[in-house]
């Protein structure tokens, strides 16, 4: 019996030593759930619930965010989500060694076996002090040292204000990290404390709505008289993203970013916005800040669209100019910037001067600035306009084929990161590689897939493909299409939704980097329609956003 019993003993043993090994094999955290929690989307309780997860399920996590208060895994199901850490057997300061990570950090990891032996918290290396206790997570937030109130989430800038222990303080956001906390002291003061000096649990933290993107001008003169204070030697926190932009994501463009945009988004999986920038010859980028920091503000990573002034194009010295201005917006910590807008078209430039090897030009004297500012931000070649009207290519207008093989031929993958491309005229589904009832039904330009195997053979594959513009248009709820656009009168709101949700998944798994929507919330309804592209609907719902988060 003993013989047998060792037996058993020695192979619970060796299972367990091949599960952590297995775990740690391919890197990450094992550890398990100790309550039934939703698994989410992103690191906040804003973000759409994946699956729920039981007590005693085994989860692989592979980063964190916010100090370790959230951390992204595997479970056994395959399931990829993110989990309030309280909920965990590995301690917090365990989970803070994970690497920080944005949302759309691609996921390499396998999942764990259903029954994987989880290891044990570390023991402390002395036996731990009497816990102290702290208020309750809805009582008072108050500071735990002497420490300074600053202009913003970091040491870099200006000391507002040092306060003493024991300063209540009314909580109202954090930086994107969540290690600094904004909030109003009792004299009206409103500035950032680091966290660990306040009295606050990371589930608190990271209820916060973030207020913090973007960069400022940092000021390092301290008032005279001011103590440094417990935070002198706190870490800079990182305002921004500022990794590089790796994996397949997804966005829509906006009009605003407002609450309802932001929570549709959200709900839907979104991690992009893009806004478009009219650039005027000479502008300073700074015009452009409101959009960056605003987006990150929230959590978004931000495509600056940038398109000039057709009339300025032949003005001498402008591209040089236009080329300034990416770089400085770059600077500015723009994830992505588009290099001009259907530039093989008179509306957005020049008659008698389209041509894409001069497009090529201004895509190689903008890369060189960009890359220079900021080498992580995605630079993407303006996306032509989907058309077969002009048999071919003039200076007056190409179709977009044969602009993208002309700038091919032009050496434009030597100076971008993702080839831009619109598509914006289906009515049909997404998978559909025939049957379009207009005529010229065989066009490339009507069906999504021909529009990606087009591109594609362009470039050779070299480049991957970013959708700058995705959507689908109905009137539903709107009135009849002007007559330009009546060939989309019949496609229903039901459509749009499904179509917009297959579309994502196709591109997901196609030659795709990125995929923006056209368009969560323009409200423009007239000769040019775009309230109806738009996933919100006049009435605020979202049935497209509904598709995306099932």
């Amino acid at each position: 019996m003993k013989r047998k019993n060792l037996i058993v003993l020695i192979g619970t043993l060796l299972l367990f030593v091949l599960a952590f090994t297995s775990a740690s094999a391919q890197g990450g955290l094992l550890t398990e759930t100790t309550a039934r929690i939703n698994l989410r989307a992103g690191g906040g309780t804003e973000w759409r619930v994946i699956t729920v997860v039981e007590a005693g399920t085994p989860i692989l996590l592979d980063g964190q965010a916010f100090g370790g208060a959230w951390a992204r895994g595997i479970v056994p199901d395959g399931s990829v989500g993110w989990v309030l850490t309280n909920f965990l057997t590995a301690p917090r300061d365990q989970i803070a060694t994970l690497p920080g990570i944005w949302v759309d950090a691609p996921f390499t990891l396998s999942p764990p076996a259903p029954n994987a032996a989880v290891p044990p918290p570390p023991l402390p290396e002395e036996p731990a002090a009497e816990p102290v206790e702290q208020p309750a997570q809805d009582g008072p937030v108050v500071t735990t040292n002497r420490v300074n109130v600053r202009g913003g989430a970091g040491t870099n800038f200006a000391i507002l204000t040092t306060v003493n222990p024991n300063t209540p303080l009314q909580p109202n956001g954090r930086n994107l990290d969540g290690s600094w906390v904004r909030g109003t002291l009792p004299d009206g003061t409103v500035g950032y404390i680091f966290a660990q000096f306040l009295s606050i649990s990371p589930g608190a933290i990271a209820a916060l709505p973030p207020v913090e993107g973007g960069a400022s001008v940092p000021q390092s003169a301290a008032q005279p008289g001011a103590n440094p204070g417990a935070v002198a030697n706190a870490p800079v926190a990182p305002l921004v993203n500022t990794s590089p932009v790796r994996g397949f994501s997804y966005g829509a463009h906006i009009a605003g970013l407002d609450s309802g945009a932001i929570n549709r988004m959200r709900q839907a999986g979104m991690t992009w916005v893009k806004q478009q920038f009219r650039y005027q010859d000479g502008q300073d980028p700074s015009a452009v800040a409101g959009m960056i920091n605003g987006a990150h503000a929230n959590g978004f990573r931000v495509l600056v669209a940038v398109v000039g002034l057709p009339g300025q194009v032949n003005a001498p010295g402008y591209f040089d100019r236009y080329a300034n201005f990416v770089g400085g917006v770059a600077a500015l910590g723009a994830d992505a910037i588009e290099v001009w807008n259907e530039p093989n078209i008179d509306r957005e430039w020049p008659a008698g001067s389209i041509d894409p090897a001069r497009f090529t030009e201004l895509l190689r004297v903008s890369s060189s600035a960009i890359r220079a500012a900021n080498p992580n931000t995605l630079i993407i070649s303006g996306a032509p306009a989907p058309t077969g009207f002009f048999g071919g290519c003039s200076p007056n207008g190409c179709d977009d084929n044969a602009f993208i093989a002309g700038m091919a031929a032009a050496g434009a993958a030597n100076f971008i990161d993702c080839v831009g491309i619109h598509y914006n005229e289906g009515i049909v589904p997404p998978t559909a590689r025939s049957g379009d009832p207009r005529g010229n039904s065989t066009h490339y330009t009507r069906y999504l897939p021909t529009m990606i195997s087009t591109y594609n053979s362009a470039f050779g594959g070299r480049r991957p493909l970013c959708f700058t513009e995705l959507g689908y248009l109905t009137p539903e709820g709107l009135g009849p299409l002007p007559p330009a656009f009546a060939w989309a009168q019949n496609v229903t709101l039901a459509q749009q939704a499904s179509w917009i949700d297959q579309a994502v998944s196709i591109t997901s798994r196609s030659n795709v980097r990125l995929t923006i929507l056209w368009n969560m919330n323009f409200t423009n309804y007239g000769a040019d329609p775009m309230a109806g592209y738009a996933l919100i609907r006049p009435d605020g719902s979202c049935p497209a956003c509904d598709a995306l988060a099932s």
